[in-house]
Protein backbone atom coordinates (compact mmCIF):
# COMPACT_ATOMS: atom_id res chain seq x y z
CA UNK A 1 0.00 0.00 0.00
CA UNK A 2 1.08 3.59 -0.62
CA UNK A 3 2.87 4.76 2.54
CA UNK A 4 1.61 8.30 2.10
CA UNK A 5 -1.93 7.84 3.34
CA UNK A 6 -3.02 10.83 5.36
CA UNK A 7 -5.60 9.37 7.75
CA UNK A 8 -7.32 6.20 8.92
CA UNK A 9 -11.10 6.17 9.36
CA UNK A 10 -12.64 3.38 11.41
CA UNK A 11 -16.18 2.12 11.47
CA UNK A 12 -17.34 1.51 15.06
CA UNK A 13 -19.65 -1.51 15.47
CA UNK A 14 -17.94 -4.74 14.50
CA UNK A 15 -14.60 -3.03 13.86
CA UNK A 16 -13.73 -1.32 17.13
CA UNK A 17 -16.39 -2.71 19.47
CA UNK A 18 -17.96 -6.17 19.66
CA UNK A 19 -21.55 -4.96 19.76
CA UNK A 20 -23.41 -6.40 16.81
CA UNK A 21 -24.77 -9.53 18.52
CA UNK A 22 -25.89 -7.46 21.53
CA UNK A 23 -27.74 -4.84 19.50
CA UNK A 24 -29.12 -7.48 17.14
CA UNK A 25 -30.50 -9.50 20.04
CA UNK A 26 -32.37 -6.53 21.48
CA UNK A 27 -33.74 -5.62 18.06
CA UNK A 28 -34.86 -9.16 17.29
CA UNK A 29 -36.70 -9.40 20.63
CA UNK A 30 -38.44 -6.07 20.16
CA UNK A 31 -39.49 -6.84 16.60
CA UNK A 32 -40.98 -10.13 17.77
CA UNK A 33 -42.96 -8.21 20.41
CA UNK A 34 -44.68 -6.25 17.65
CA UNK A 35 -45.31 -9.21 15.39
CA UNK A 36 -42.23 -9.81 13.23
CA UNK A 37 -40.48 -13.03 14.26
CA UNK A 38 -36.93 -13.44 12.96
CA UNK A 39 -34.05 -15.73 13.76
CA UNK A 40 -30.87 -14.08 14.97
CA UNK A 41 -29.24 -14.82 11.60
CA UNK A 42 -32.15 -13.32 9.65
CA UNK A 43 -32.15 -10.20 11.77
CA UNK A 44 -28.41 -9.80 11.29
CA UNK A 45 -28.69 -10.26 7.53
CA UNK A 46 -31.41 -7.62 7.19
CA UNK A 47 -30.06 -4.95 9.53
CA UNK A 48 -26.28 -5.41 9.78
CA UNK A 49 -24.46 -2.16 9.10
CA UNK A 50 -27.62 -0.12 8.59
CA UNK A 51 -29.09 2.76 10.56
CA UNK A 52 -32.39 1.56 12.02
CA UNK A 53 -34.11 4.83 11.21
CA UNK A 54 -33.44 4.16 7.52
CA UNK A 55 -35.24 0.80 7.68
CA UNK A 56 -38.64 2.26 8.55
CA UNK A 57 -40.36 0.95 5.42
CA UNK A 58 -39.41 -2.70 5.87
CA UNK A 59 -40.24 -2.67 9.58
CA UNK A 60 -43.66 -1.13 9.00
CA UNK A 61 -44.41 -3.48 6.11
CA UNK A 62 -43.41 -6.54 8.14
CA UNK A 63 -45.16 -5.61 11.38
CA UNK A 64 -48.18 -3.73 10.07
CA UNK A 65 -47.45 -1.00 12.62
CA UNK A 66 -46.01 2.51 12.31
CA UNK A 67 -42.43 2.91 13.43
CA UNK A 68 -42.86 5.58 16.09
CA UNK A 69 -40.30 7.78 17.82
CA UNK A 70 -41.47 6.24 21.10
CA UNK A 71 -40.60 2.73 19.87
CA UNK A 72 -37.21 3.89 18.63
CA UNK A 73 -36.50 5.59 21.96
CA UNK A 74 -37.44 2.39 23.80
CA UNK A 75 -35.16 0.38 21.53
CA UNK A 76 -32.24 2.73 22.16
CA UNK A 77 -32.78 2.59 25.91
CA UNK A 78 -32.93 -1.22 26.03
CA UNK A 79 -29.99 -1.51 23.65
CA UNK A 80 -27.86 0.90 25.67
CA UNK A 81 -28.65 -0.92 28.90
CA UNK A 82 -27.33 -4.16 27.43
CA UNK A 83 -24.30 -2.48 25.88
CA UNK A 84 -23.37 -0.96 29.25
CA UNK A 85 -23.42 -4.43 30.73
CA UNK A 86 -21.82 -6.47 27.97
CA UNK A 87 -19.94 -4.59 25.23
CA UNK A 88 -16.19 -5.08 24.87
CA UNK A 89 -13.53 -4.16 22.32
CA UNK A 90 -12.87 -6.20 19.21
CA UNK A 91 -9.71 -8.29 19.75
CA UNK A 92 -6.57 -6.11 19.38
CA UNK A 93 -8.62 -2.96 18.64
CA UNK A 94 -7.15 -0.93 21.49
CA UNK A 95 -3.52 -1.72 20.68
CA UNK A 96 -3.97 -1.14 16.94
CA UNK A 97 -5.84 2.14 17.40
CA UNK A 98 -3.25 3.39 19.90
CA UNK A 99 -0.39 2.62 17.53
CA UNK A 100 -2.07 4.18 14.48
CA UNK A 101 -3.10 7.23 16.52
CA UNK A 102 0.58 7.78 17.32
CA UNK A 103 1.83 6.92 13.85
CA UNK A 104 -0.64 9.24 12.09
CA UNK A 105 -0.21 11.97 14.74
CA UNK A 106 -3.86 11.89 15.73
CA UNK A 107 -5.19 11.79 12.18
CA UNK A 108 -7.64 8.99 12.81
CA UNK A 109 -11.42 9.15 13.21
CA UNK A 110 -14.43 6.97 13.96
CA UNK A 111 -17.17 7.25 11.35
CA UNK A 112 -20.29 5.31 12.29
CA UNK A 113 -23.76 4.79 10.95
CA UNK A 114 -25.00 4.50 14.56
CA UNK A 115 -26.29 7.35 16.68
CA UNK A 116 -23.67 9.40 18.49
CA UNK A 117 -24.82 8.43 21.98
CA UNK A 118 -24.36 4.74 21.25
CA UNK A 119 -20.92 5.27 19.74
CA UNK A 120 -19.74 7.39 22.66
CA UNK A 121 -21.02 4.85 25.19
CA UNK A 122 -19.21 2.01 23.46
CA UNK A 123 -15.93 3.81 22.90
CA UNK A 124 -15.83 4.87 26.56
CA UNK A 125 -16.64 1.35 27.78
CA UNK A 126 -13.93 -0.15 25.59
CA UNK A 127 -11.14 2.29 26.48
CA UNK A 128 -11.08 3.87 23.03
CA UNK A 129 -12.68 7.29 23.50
CA UNK A 130 -9.35 9.00 24.26
CA UNK A 131 -8.22 8.29 20.71
CA UNK A 132 -11.37 9.64 19.05
CA UNK A 133 -12.26 12.64 21.22
CA UNK A 134 -13.45 15.34 18.83
CA UNK A 135 -13.08 12.93 15.90
CA UNK A 136 -16.30 10.92 16.13
CA UNK A 137 -18.77 11.27 13.27
CA UNK A 138 -22.29 9.83 13.10
CA UNK A 139 -24.44 9.26 10.05
CA UNK A 140 -27.40 10.33 12.20
CA UNK A 141 -26.02 13.88 12.17
CA UNK A 142 -25.98 14.03 8.37
CA UNK A 143 -28.69 14.02 5.70
CA UNK A 144 -27.64 10.54 4.55
CA UNK A 145 -26.07 7.66 6.45
CA UNK A 146 -24.17 4.68 5.04
CA UNK A 147 -24.13 3.39 2.28
CA UNK A 148 -23.90 7.05 1.25
CA UNK A 149 -20.35 8.39 1.68
CA UNK A 150 -21.32 11.46 3.74
CA UNK A 151 -19.97 10.34 7.12
CA UNK A 152 -16.59 9.39 5.67
CA UNK A 153 -16.38 12.61 3.70
CA UNK A 154 -17.19 14.58 6.88
CA UNK A 155 -14.49 12.73 8.82
CA UNK A 156 -11.86 13.28 6.13
CA UNK A 157 -12.76 16.96 5.86
CA UNK A 158 -12.49 17.48 9.62
CA UNK A 159 -9.02 15.92 9.57
CA UNK A 160 -7.99 18.05 6.60
CA UNK A 161 -7.36 14.90 4.59
CA UNK A 162 -8.07 14.13 0.95
CA UNK A 163 -10.62 11.25 1.00
CA UNK A 164 -8.61 9.56 -1.74
CA UNK A 165 -5.65 9.47 0.64
CA UNK A 166 -7.63 7.92 3.49
CA UNK A 167 -7.91 4.30 4.55
CA UNK A 168 -11.32 3.10 5.78
CA UNK A 169 -11.66 -0.02 7.95
CA UNK A 170 -15.09 -1.64 7.59
CA UNK A 171 -16.75 -4.99 8.30
CA UNK A 172 -20.00 -4.69 6.31
CA UNK A 173 -20.90 -4.30 2.66
CA UNK A 174 -22.98 -1.23 3.56
CA UNK A 175 -20.00 0.49 5.13
CA UNK A 176 -17.60 -0.69 2.44
CA UNK A 177 -19.87 0.82 -0.19
CA UNK A 178 -19.78 4.11 1.72
CA UNK A 179 -15.99 4.10 1.96
CA UNK A 180 -15.54 3.30 -1.72
CA UNK A 181 -18.05 6.02 -2.68
CA UNK A 182 -16.00 8.49 -0.64
CA UNK A 183 -12.97 7.59 -2.74
CA UNK A 184 -11.05 5.94 0.09
CA UNK A 185 -9.11 2.69 0.10
CA UNK A 186 -11.18 0.20 2.10
CA UNK A 187 -9.74 -2.59 4.22
CA UNK A 188 -12.44 -5.13 4.98
CA UNK A 189 -12.37 -6.75 8.41
CA UNK A 190 -13.92 -10.21 8.26
CA UNK A 191 -13.04 -12.50 11.17
CA UNK A 192 -14.43 -16.05 11.12
CA UNK A 193 -17.18 -15.31 13.68
CA UNK A 194 -20.83 -14.21 13.31
CA UNK A 195 -21.69 -10.53 13.03
CA UNK A 196 -19.50 -9.52 10.08
CA UNK A 197 -19.96 -9.80 6.34
CA UNK A 198 -17.79 -12.38 4.59
CA UNK A 199 -14.62 -11.54 2.76
CA UNK A 200 -16.05 -12.30 -0.68
CA UNK A 201 -18.95 -9.91 -0.05
CA UNK A 202 -16.59 -7.17 1.13
CA UNK A 203 -14.38 -7.60 -1.93
CA UNK A 204 -17.44 -7.50 -4.19
CA UNK A 205 -18.45 -4.22 -2.54
CA UNK A 206 -15.03 -2.77 -3.36
CA UNK A 207 -12.69 -3.58 -0.46
CA UNK A 208 -9.09 -3.47 -1.68
CA UNK A 209 -7.94 -5.84 1.06
CA UNK A 210 -9.64 -8.20 3.50
CA UNK A 211 -8.15 -9.19 6.86
CA UNK A 212 -9.26 -11.51 9.65
CA UNK A 213 -7.26 -9.85 12.43
CA UNK A 214 -7.02 -6.11 13.13
CA UNK A 215 -3.27 -6.44 13.58
CA UNK A 216 -3.09 -7.06 9.84
CA UNK A 217 -4.41 -3.52 9.29
CA UNK A 218 -1.36 -2.21 11.12
CA UNK A 219 0.88 -4.40 8.98
CA UNK A 220 -0.73 -3.27 5.72
CA UNK A 221 -0.18 0.36 6.67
Amino acid sequence: MNPKYEAVLFDCDGVLVDSESITNGVLRDMLEEIGWKLTAAECMRIFLGKALKDEKAIIEASTGRPLTEEWLASFRARRNEQLELRVGPIPHAVEVVAELHARFEGRIACATGADRGKAELQLRKCGLMQYFEGRLFSGHDLPRSKPAPDVYLAAASALGADPKRCVVVEDTTVGTTAGVAAGATVIGYSPPVPGHDGGALLRAAGAAFVVEDLRQVRELL
